[in-house]
């Protein structure tokens, strides 16, 4: 083979490994990407349920309150009016 050739094949296989290492090395940094996605997601979903955990609790608290303590409307009993007569 002529120096040429020998240069040219060369260089197309450095070529060729550098695309499929390049390749290699994206499709890992997309990957890596996606699964740092699905952790946030994940992430927002466990706090989501708890937020809905909590607000359920205060509901449930809010209506054993209620049936223990009688709350009453005192602003109806001034009359309403408010002119202080």
């Amino acid at each position: 083979m002529s120096r040429a050739a020998k240069t040219t094949l060369l260089g197309t296989s450095l070529f060729a490994l550098g695309t499929v290492y390049f390749v290699h090395w994206q499709q890992k940094t997309e990957q890596d990407a996606m699964h740092q996605g699905v952790i946030r997601d994940m992430e927002q979903q466990r706090i989501k349920r708890e937020r809905q955990a909590d607000f359920d609790m205060q509901r449930m608290l809010e209506a054993e309150y209620k049936k223990e303590q009688t709350v009453r409307d005192t602003t109806a009993e001034m009359g309403g009016g408010g002119t202080g007569k």
